[in-house]
């Protein structure tokens, strides 16, 4: 779940387990679906300082980002390009 700093000053979200975020103004920042009903946070988001935004399945979206990189070979390897070193040295 995406949160987005709406004020105009850096802002520390208290975040449950002790954690914080930092987030400058404009700026977004990622937190879990629990740390959203955590009551300090629900105090930020209600006095118009944090915006929570949805887009929709994040798992999806993620998986699609990792799948979007290069292929791999035809053997299913993807090589570094560099030539391995053999001989003396």
């Amino acid at each position: 779940m995406d949160i987005t700093n709406k004020s105009k000053k850096p802002l520390s979200v208290p975040l449950p387990g002790g954690k914080k975020l930092f987030l400058q103004p404009g700026k977004t920042g990622q937190v879990t679906a629990k740390a959203l009903k955590h009551p300090p946070l629900v105090e930020l988001i209600e006095s118009g300082d944090l915006e929570s935004a949805d887009r929709g399945s994040g798992a999806k979206a993620r998986a699609e980002e990792k799948s979007s990189g290069p292929a791999a070979g035809p053997s299913g390897h993807k090589g570094t390009g560099a030539m391995r070193q053999s001989g003396d040295r």
